[in-house]
């Protein structure tokens, strides 16, 4: 099952590390927030990625051309400008870069890897939040609910919208306001059928969070899944020194590999 990862917003809010790099590319513990959120879904048995570019995006290319090299030991012979690997450490990942566009949407974006994906279930979430997500049992509820997309929900006491649910665990509406600290928030970390590329309809621009989501919760075709565990983004410095704290503490909650 192919992992889509938006990956082309250009982190203002980060603007002291985002003006070399896209958001995704700033680093904790010396790794991309992008190889961590990949890590988490390489570690659960997902490694064919479908990653989308946008501001910035040729330092992803960049980053992935030269990846195995970085991490391979190496004999380079100058006289002849050969170099032989010797032994690699690389992630045995496939990985799909597309150019959507500079100032695309979320849901554009999706839209312009669509013909990358086909007529399969996939996979979907943010470049910038990690979490302790169980990944199979956001499949089997998704499986469950039988719904277009299924959403993680987390809780979060911060600045995001809320989700209210209906009496079948549905998503019933996306507030702008949170309600309290308590309260359901769209966490990413999605299953998506192809189904909601029809709700996709506003042109480049669209926000996936918008029409999209909004048109396929009227219709009843969005579950979610509630996680209860760890979740954070990555959206100020602040964040980034929160995270960088506990990669250093070595408890980072979201390092569910070895």
């Amino acid at each position: 099952m192919k992992v889509v990862i938006l990956a082309g917003g250009a982190g203002t809010r980060l603007s002291e590390e985002t003006e070399a790099k896209p958001k995704p590319m700033v680093e904790v513990g010396g790794k991309p927030m992008l190889w961590h959120i990949m890590k988490i879904y390489s570690q659960q048995g997902f490694n064919d990625f479908i990653v989308c570019l946008g501001y910035k995006g040729f330092v992803i290319k960049e980053y992935f051309h030269h990846y195995d090299l970085h991490l391979s030991d190496v004999t380079i012979d100058l006289r002849t400008n050969t170099l032989k690997k010797l032994a690699s450490k690389a992630e045995p990942w496939t990985v799909t870069l597309v150019d959507t566009g500079i100032d695309t949407g979320t849901g554009g974006r999706m839209k312009r890897v669509q013909k990358y994906i086909g007529d399969r279930r996939f996979l979907m979430t943010y470049g910038d939040g990690v979490a302790d997500v169980d990944l199979r049992k956001l499949l089997r509820t998704h499986e469950r609910k039988g719904t277009a997309v299924t959403i993680t929900a987390v809780q979060s006491p911060g600045r995001f919208g809320t989700i209210g649910f209906d009496d079948h665990g549905n998503v019933a509406r996306f507030q702008e306001k949170p309600l309290g600290s308590a309260s359901w928030i769209n966490g990413g970390f999605f299953v998506c059928e192809p189904e909601v590329f029809r709700y996709i309809r506003g042109g480049a621009r669209t926000m996936w969070e918008r029409e999209p989501l909004a048109a396929l919760t009227r219709d009843g075709r969005v579950g979610a899944y509630r996680h209860p565990g760890f979740w954070k983004p990555m959206d100020t410095l602040r964040d980034r020194r929160e995270m960088e704290a506990l990669w250093a503490s070595g408890r980072a909650p979201w390092k569910i590999w070895e």
